[in-house]
């Protein structure tokens, strides 16, 4: 259940720090074009080295920009997200929705009712918390957004883990989320820093993956819970815990929705003025360097590789 009073309350605390953090951005990145590439999604498609070698006539460069199968994949997950988030807001602020909940015996029945429906509308949920801290996309935008916050160069080969023996990989899921965009942020922002620690935790996420969870009165009961082991010391979460880390997800998406947007109007805007061209700068693994060019189409509110490139 959405309740909107919570959304405010999350979005007062989010919204501002990912304007303050988009401006920190823009100042401190490594290239001017590193911004646009979190919006256009540079990647290194290796499957153009094989075309390459088919083709001796014409080259093609394996760093291309574009939704690929990650944005694509998004796009279903931002569906699923959009239809839930509409659907499902509730006439009621949340305190008035935890009142009816305050057990009498002549209430016993009704409040089992809700309790039921409750249970059911949570596990939706929690495939909306999987969707967006699972999601390749947001992580690697976020794991960019992050990098230019420090002043370092667009990661073009960035990787999620998808096994043990990957060895060319960035980082598992939890390791990126943890280490490379929640810490890397914290220098900047602190209430951000803890709006993600709050909401991202490993043991919460892999009990949800897993099925291995179960529901006691108002709570998730953990079963992947270990006592005396740090990662995984939550017995059980409350509902009304669990809607917290709701709402801070959902603000979370919303304001990664914002963000891709405002740079997008930003490089549009300074693009207009350069004939609709920008640079983007290739750092490939070895650290040489070189720029490509890519083109504003106003018509489309897109962007392509310049025709001269």
């Amino acid at each position: 259940m959405i309740f909107k009073d919570k959304l405010i309350e999350k979005d007062q605390i989010i919204s501002p720090e990912i304007d303050r953090l988009l401006d920190i951005a823009k100042n401190k990145q490594a290239h001017v074009g590193d911004l646009l590439l979190f919006y256009i999604n540079g990647f290194y498609q290796e499957n153009n080295l094989i075309w390459n070698e088919n083709n001796p006539e014409k080259k093609f460069n394996p760093h291309v920009i574009g939704p690929g199968s990650e944005g694509h994949s998004e796009q279903v997950h931002y569906s699923f997200i959009h239809k839930y988030r509409t659907t499902n807001i509730s006439n009621l602020t949340s305190p008035e929705y935890l009142k009816l909940h305050e057990r009498t015996q002549e209430r016993s029945k009704e409040i089992d009712k809700l309790v039921d429906i409750e249970e059911t509308t949570i596990q939706f949920e929690m495939l909306i918390y999987l969707k967006f801290w699972e999601a390749d996309m947001i992580i690697k935008k976020l794991y960019q957004f992050a990098r230019a916050l420090n002043g370092e160069f667009y990661d073009w080969y960035f990787k999620v883990s998808e096994s043990n023996r990957d060895k060319t990989s960035t980082g598992t899921r939890q390791d990126i989320i943890r280490n490379s965009i929640r810490d890397k942020i914290k220098p900047h922002s602190e209430k951000l820093y803890q709006v993600i620690k709050d909401t991202y935790k490993t043991q919460i996420r892999n009990s949800i993956a897993h099925s291995n969870y179960f529901f006691l009165g108002r709570h998730i009961q953990l079963n992947n819970h270990i006592k005396d082991y740090p990662h995984t010391k939550i017995r059980a979460l409350s509902f009304d815990e669990w809607i917290d880390m709701l709402h801070n997800t959902l603000v979370l998406h919303n304001e990664y929705i914002r963000m891709n947007n405002l740079i997008n109007d930003h490089y549009a805007e300074l693009a207009s003025k350069h004939d609709n061209t920008m640079e983007i700068l290739v750092t490939e693994k070895d650290g040489k360097q070189y720029p490509l060019f890519v083109e504003y189409r106003p018509e489309w509110n897109d962007w392509v590789f310049n025709r001269n490139d």
